[in-house]
Order: structure tokens, then sequence, then C-alpha cells
């Protein structure tokens, strides 16, 4: 049995300021960088893992070179791990975003992961380009421990892509742990790595 540690980056400026990011190289914050090391800890602590997987942006790729120098690991790089594209509301508060969700009607609140914002991505859309991603990783590596450092929009939508839903898909913290045991038919459900 295969087990994706899927880790959530640690906070990055952009966490900090509530505020999405305009680039993909925002960076982390120290305490993005303690987060950091706290979960290459408690991985090191449960897990035997053999390669770090990272999204291509900034902020995940920093979490993965402090996880996989605590651990001594290799790191690939998979470029559609990368977050959410959010189109025209790049650089905007993340309070903006709710009001502006609330005033489109092309918004349907029993349906949110459908919604688009201009020039950006839904939630479907990140779920399609993940599972794909994720799929290929399962294929490369069916049986062995891989650390997938990402972001909140992924890992939400790889949560909803295991269990076929997306009523009560998870949404993590800053280096929060899920892990998926997957075999070659099936991904097990997520859980949540606690202490």
């Amino acid at each position: 049995m295969g087990k994706l540690i899927m880790v959530r980056h640690g906070e990055s400026e952009g966490n900090r300021d509530r505020r999405f990011t305009i680039s993909p190289e925002v960076p982390l914050t120290e305490l993005g960088r303690e987060q950091a090391r706290a979960a290459a800890a408690r991985i090191a602590r449960r897990f035997a893992p053999v390669r770090v997987i990272s999204s291509p942006f900034r902020r995940a790729r920093q979490t993965s070179e402090i996880i996989a120098g605590e651990l001594g690991l290799p790191i690939e790089v998979v470029h559609d791990l990368h977050e959410r594209d959010l189109g025209a509301l790049k650089g905007e508060s993340y309070d903006l975003l709710r009001e502006l969700v609330k005033q489109d009607p092309r918004y349907d609140p029993t349906r949110g992961w459908l919604w688009r914002p201009e020039r950006g991505e839904s939630y479907e859309d990140v779920r399609r380009r993940v599972a794909a991603a994720i799929e290929d990783l399962r294929a490369r590596y069916p049986a062995e421990e891989l650390v997938v450092v990402s972001h909140g929009g992924v890992m939400l939508s790889m949560w909803a892509h295991v269990m076929g839903k997306w009523e009560k898909a998870h949404l993590p913290a800053n280096c929060e742990i899920v892990l998926i045991e997957h075999e070659a038919d099936r991904f097990h459900p997520p859980l949540i790595v606690h202490d």
C-alpha cells in the first residue's frame, strides 16, 4: 500500500496578510519556516517517506526544502500541484473574495466548487488537474511513502476527489498533514494526522 503524506505549505506572506498572492514567488514567513520544521519532525516520528513531491510555487518549494533537508530526501517538483489560479482576484484580500462571491449571480452556494473567478479556476478545475497529477504519482510510486507539499486548495480538492463529493471536504491549516493511503485500484479515505 502506498501513502501520500500531504502537507500544506507553511505560512506565507500572503497568508499572514490575508491576501491572495499576485506571484507564485511569494515566500514563507519565519513562522512558516518553523511550521515546516515541526511538520518534518512529525513526519519523521510516524512515517518513512522516500521522497518529497512539491508544488512549483515558492512557498511550497521552501516548505519542501526544509522537510527534505530534515529527512535527507530528494525533491521532485510537479507543476500541476500548484494552487488555484484566482485570475482577476490575485492580490485581493480574502474578505473581498467573500463579498464578491455573494454578489455574483453565477455563484450557487450549494455548489460553490463550480464558481470560477474571472480568468481563474474553479475548485472543480483544480480537482481535475490535481487528480491527474496524483494518479501519475500513484502509478510511478505504487507502494512508496511520499511527502506531497502543496496548497490549501489542492488538498481540499484532493479530499473531494478521494471522497467523491465536495460536501465536508477539509481545508487544512498551514503545515497540517493529511494522510491518503492507496492501493492499485483505490484511495482510502483521507485521515488528518494528529500528534
